[in-house]
């Protein structure tokens, strides 16, 4: 019968639809049905119809009583949400003209192809199933983890909603003691405008990868118009638009539960910090610097800026909770028009605002968060903004004291300098590629080959320039509020060390980091004839990155880098020994180029660029390098 069902083309997407409605069925119906019969029926009935799913395995597309399949545009717009690991779009039209394509219906059908995937890692039935569900301070936020949950609840699996919580949060519901729930779902669009939004997925063995979230669509895909029956039969006009949790609670009390779970993670914040402080200092330098084990904050005070995001749990029930004065923190409520600046630690502006804060509330440290809190800067006493490459050399020289030659794994967008501060310090420096998932995957690697060996850490901290920093005693997970929490404890053991006489002395090591004088990015996006296609504007990429390496080994003084692992980078010599260097690569999503350009010497990176403008007039005429050549021309005038 399996057989046949395959032989058919009827098993592959019928398989698990089968399966949640002989659920459903085994409840309602006595004896319930069998899901080869729920399977057998539906194809039988012409309901069932092949797809293509990922890597060319037929798939089916699930179409109404009449028979009807799912047509190319759906499946187009379906698959043109995935961002790499996870699920971006237009949830509400804001902007004029915007076309709304993160809907109702598709969280739905995705949140029941979720609930399916936790059942097959987890190794149970999709009933036996607990789905965790949370969201950041987005506009339409309510509206989608209502229509998530009820997708998950239309399989027969349970929905859990924490309500306002944070990405890392998220993660951690599926691995703490007495939750651990099988999967979670985070409704965020990360520090994106307000009329953005997506969804992220975890199981107890971490975020999706690419490929799970292609295979997610392609399941939603191949389920969408039953789901998005099933999913809001039986509720409040029957209406997705205007779904509400408590709605789907009223409807399905026995699948839906509401749960404070960030009392539970800011609570393990907290004990983390206690520890932390414990464990790096001695008995007489706390007593010496008058430092309370169990309120190790006492006599500092410590600013938040959360962008109006999710962040702001930090305050009253991390910081608070160990005695820190707080006075200053600002833009804490949630509020998904993000009124006050952008939530995101690489904006100037929310770095500006958070400098302002620190400077006039004279706080000890400054944090500031993006909206869903896996990515995190600081700013020290005197205004430092700790972001970006500085925040790596923090970390590093934080983990290297603990775990000594240990490797530091970054994106391809660090500076020579974060290298050479590195090294300095026992560490190894392995820049490899853009993309959290790519540099956490790497250091997972790395740390995977290593501990098969010796048991030993390799690589203890992987970090993104964008502030995507995942440690390896944090289950390698991309936690903002982790970040800081390291940082906290590093302020408090500096102090002690000091002798209670410098609150400050933490970020001192920073004055060992070499910084470049001058610095730049440039986003050279394809003309629109190639942007419409990828495979077009990937392969012209290439032979654009073939042709810069090319240029590279003529030019005068520029060296190819030895170890490189994304696009083309070049160290280039400078006047009086110093050196800058230029990295050109594809961008991960987008159609374009992206181009970075660091020099030691103020003004050197118009001098590089001058010489990079008979490259793009030879090579760059279907790019846009506008901005290239007006900073050429600059210098050129000066």
């Amino acid at each position: 019968e399996m057989d046949a069902l395959r032989d058919n083309a009827c098993f592959v997407g019928a398989w698990a639809h089968g399966k949640q409605r002989s659920v459903h069925a085994a409840r309602s119906d006595k004896g319930g049905v069998s899901v080869l019969q729920a399977v057998h029926r539906r194809c039988r009935a012409g309901v069932n119809k092949p797809c293509s799913g990922a890597n060319g395995v037929v798939r089916m597309s699930i179409g109404d009583a009449s028979g009807a399949g799912l047509d190319e545009e759906e499946a187009r717009v379906m698959r043109s949400l995935q961002n790499g690991s996870d699920i971006r779009g237009v949830a509400i039209a804001l902007v004029q003209n915007a076309i709304v394509n993160m809907t109702s219906a598709r969280a739905a059908a995705l949140g029941a192809a979720f609930a399916r995937e936790a059942a097959r890692v987890a190794g149970k039935d999709v009933a036996d199933v607990c789905v965790s569900l949370g969201r950041d301070s987005r506009i339409s936020g309510e509206m989608l983890l209502a229509a998530a949950a009820a997708g998950v609840t239309s399989t027969g699996a349970r929905a859990i909603n924490f309500g306002i919580a944070t990405t890392p949060a998220m993660f951690m519901s599926t691995v703490t003691p007495d939750f651990e729930y099988d999967g979670a779902i985070m409704l965020t669009a990360s520090h994106l405008p307000p009329d953005r939004n997506g969804m992220k997925f975890f199981t107890p063995r971490g975020g999706a990868s690419k490929k799970t979230i292609s295979d997610l669509i392609e399941d939603a895909l191949c389920s969408l118009p039953v789901v998005s029956k099933d999913a809001f039969s039986g509720l409040d006009n029957n209406n997705s638009s205007t779904l509400t949790f408590s709605a789907l609670v009223r409807a399905r009390p026995a699948l839906t539960q509401t749960v404070d779970f960030m009392a539970i993670y800011a609570s393990q914040l907290v004990a983390t910090i206690r520890r932390g402080v414990v464990d790096a200092t001695t008995p007489d330098q706390r007593n010496v610097a008058n430092i309370d084990a169990d309120r190790p904050l006492a006599g500092f005070r410590v600013v938040v800026d959360a962008g109006n995001g999710a962040g702001g749990f930090f305050v009253s029930r991390v910081l608070a909770a160990l005695g820190a004065d707080t006075q200053g923190s600002q833009f804490l409520e949630p509020d998904g028009t993000f009124p006050n600046h952008v939530p995101n630690p690489e904006d100037a502006e929310a770095m500006e605002a958070t400098v302002r804060a620190v400077r006039e509330s004279s706080a000890d440290l400054g944090i500031v968060f993006d909206t869903d809190v896996d990515r995190s800067a600081v700013v020290d006493a005197s205004g430092r903004e700790i972001n970006r490459n500085r925040l790596i050399a923090l970390l590093s020289a934080i983990v290297l004291r603990k775990n000594p030659g240990a490797t530091i794994v970054t994106d391809s967008v660090t500076s020579s300098g974060l290298a050479r501060f590195i090294t300095a310090r026992g560490g190894t420096h392995l820049r490899f590629k853009r993309g959290y998932k790519n540099v956490i995957d790497k250091a997972q690697q790395l740390n995977a080959r290593t501990g098969e060996k010796t048991g030993a850490v390799a690589a203890p901290l992987a970090i993104e320039t964008s502030g995507h920093g995942a440690m390896e005693e944090n289950y390698m997970l991309d936690d903002g509020a982790y970040l800081a929490v390291k940082i906290l404890i590093e302020m408090v053991r500096a102090y002690a060390e000091s002798g209670g006489t410098d609150k400050s002395a933490f970020s001192a090591t920073l004055d060992e980091l070499q910084e470049p004088a001058d610095e730049a990015e440039f986003r050279l996006k394809f003309e629109a004839s190639l942007a419409a296609d990828r495979s077009e504007y990937v392969r012209e990429g290439a032979a654009i990155l073939d042709a810069f390496k090319a240029f590279g080994a003529r030019a005068a003084g520029w060296k190819e880098e030895a170890e490189n692992f994304e696009g083309v980078r070049f160290v280039v010599e400078e006047e009086g020994g110093d050196e800058g260097w230029i990295l050109l690569r594809q961008s991960l999503h987008d159609p374009l180029l992206a181009m970075n350009v660091e020099s030691s010497r103020i003004g050197g990176v118009q001098s590089i660029l001058i010489s990079l403008v008979p490259f793009f007039e030879k090579h760059g005429s279907t790019l846009d390098w506008t901005k290239v050549a007006n900073a050429a021309a600059a210098k050129s005038r000066e």
